[in-house]
């Protein structure tokens, strides 16, 4: 089960996502919000039309208004506001995929000459972002595999310091799709170790996709900003593309700035369907939890699975000790390696019912995929052998259906 915790109000968050930034008397009675479906926004008089530019100009939201939906809209601010309680952090921006908050945030907290010194691995999309598309901004780049031990990391801090002063650590905890975590007390340590050299902190940015907001909260360890694809969890039915970054609010306000230059905000109706969604998501992902728990269990004793990455079943002092320190349960996605190749992954693959095959994660239904043909498949093969992710290697999401029958399907499809 998730950690209990109260916010300022003395109210858990399961209770604040239904009513959060919202009062029902200033749409009709409304209980729940509507949506404003607008581009844009009447100003009572001239006066507060140019109130409003100077507020957003000066990064006042508590002097300005609504302006024009690129910039701000109800649904956007109680999506924001609701994120920024669950995540226990000073502000939130909401934007149109995780990918577009990942990228807005970095382009706009990294400078040309400046490097990010990254863990791995990474979401195949930001690993590509980070060492293929950044690099014609003269962003640079150094990384670490091993997210628990503080002489790799130090190693990686030095090379990324002889490229430049180092401005972000980005680091993606568990990891997708093996579940490695990074240790976030030796980040810190790390972090200021750079500072001592370079003067200016790294900020450090976590991708809390896997976990958050339920069973890991990277802002209380020490983290700047957490980042995540809100279509996973916290969407969590599969039918809508979001992302966020959420923070203190001086790092908050200049991605939000960034956001209305590059237009990479959320549309009216995707962030309703957000603010539906966090309703429900502390439900969905303990249950989801649940059953992959007993699906790993079934999977952990099979003949024919080489290895789980689940982190309940990480043979690893270290690593038990520190998912017992920043996290308060395994979520429900994992992957796991077949005895074979790519055929007998495939040949699984393919025999599965219950399962979608399918990318993407956090649904209410199981999915289940092929990293090294999908999801990683632009990471090359290199990197790829040296972090696990092998062919015989499949990622699966666990969902809410009953548990019996998804440990059936597997059976049946792991049947010679």
């Amino acid at each position: 089960m998730a950690k209990a915790r109260k916010s300022d109000t003395g109210l858990h968050p399961e209770t604040l996502m239904m009513s959060h930034g919202y009062d029902p008397f200033l749409s009709e009675g409304a209980v729940k919000p509507p949506v404003f479906l607008t581009s844009t926004f009447a100003f009572k008089n001239a006066e507060d039309g140019a109130a409003f530019f100077s507020a957003m100009r000066e990064k006042d939201a508590k002097q300005g208004g609504l302006i024009y939906s690129r910039f701000n809209h109800p649904n956007l601010q109680i999506a924001e506001e609701r994120l920024a309680l669950y995540e226990q952090g000073e502000a939130a921006a909401v934007f149109s995929s995780g990918m577009s908050a990942i990228a807005t945030t970095i382009i706009s907290l990294v400078g040309s000459g400046e490097v990010i010194l990254r863990s791995q691995p990474l979401y195949g999309g930001t690993e590509t972002l980070i060492t293929n598309s950044l690099q014609s901004l003269g962003i640079k780049t150094a990384s670490f595999v091993d997210g628990l031990d503080i002489d790799s990391m130090h190693s990686a801090a030095t090379e990324a310091m002889t490229l430049g002063p180092v401005a972000m650590i980005f680091v993606e905890t568990p990891s997708n799709p093996t579940n490695t975590l990074i240790d976030f007390e030796l980040i810190n340590r790390i972090a200021d170790q750079i500072a001592a050299q370079q003067s200016k902190r790294p900020l450090i940015v976590c991708d809390n996709t896997l976990l958050g907001p339920v069973f890991q909260s990277p802002l209380v360890h020490g983290v700047d900003i957490s980042l995540y694809s809100l279509t996973k969890y916290i969407g969590g039915h599969s039918d809508l593309v979001a992302g966020a970054a959420i923070g203190r609010k001086d790092l908050i306000d200049s991605v939000r700035s960034a956001r209305s230059a590059f237009g990479t905000h959320l549309d009216p109706h995707s962030c309703w369907m957000i603010g539906r969604s966090l309703e429900t998501v502390a439900l969905r992902m303990e249950r989801a939890t649940e059953n992959a728990r007993k699906v790993a269990r079934y999977l952990a004793s099979h003949p024919r699975i080489k290895k789980l990455h689940h982190p309940e079943y990480v043979d690893n002092a270290h690593y038990r000790a520190t998912y017992e320190k920043q996290c308060s349960g395994p979520g429900s996605t994992f992957s796991f390696e077949l005895v074979g190749a790519r055929d007998t992954a495939f040949e699984f693959l393919n025999k599965l019912n219950v399962f979608k095959l399918a990318v993407s994660l956090g649904g209410t239904e199981s999915l289940i995929c092929h990293p090294r043909s999908t999801t990683h498949s632009a990471v090359s093969a290199t990197l790829l052998d040296g972090l696990e992710i092998s062919e015989a290697l499949v990622r699966t999401s666990i969902g809410i259906e009953h548990a019996d029958d998804l440990i059936a399907d597997l059976d049946h499809a792991l049947r010679d």
